[in-house]
């Protein structure tokens, strides 16, 4: 199980805010324990997803660096200012142990 949090924001965002959290159990996303979704951010945060539950190397992806191997960080394809009102979202994905709930 997968849990990617908003880590920064970049701008402004009209969908997410510091903290929310998207919850993911290969195939299906968690709906009822996430907070909010948006088809900006799903593009970059799926196109992970599948194997960094089967085999977590956010390292060998080029998602994180040395020293912090227990997270990936990913980020929504909006811009922001000047090129949008919008903002760019910086996530923060790590591996949930379903056992332990941590």
């Amino acid at each position: 199980m997968l849990e990617i949090t908003v880590h920064k924001i970049k701008g402004k965002c009209p969908v997410h805010e510091k903290g929310d959290r998207i919850i993911i159990q290969d195939p299906e996303i968690l709906v009822k324990k996430t907070d909010k979704l948006c088809t900006h951010a799903l593009s970059t945060i799926l196109h992970y997803t599948t194997i960094l539950e089967r085999k977590w190397c956010p390292l060998e992806l080029g998602l994180t660096r040395k020293g912090d191997e227990e997270h990936a960080y990913m980020q929504c394809v909006d811009p922001g200012y000047p090129y949008t009102d919008g903002g760019t979202v910086i996530f923060r994905c790590k591996r949930i142990n379903t056992a332990t709930g941590s």
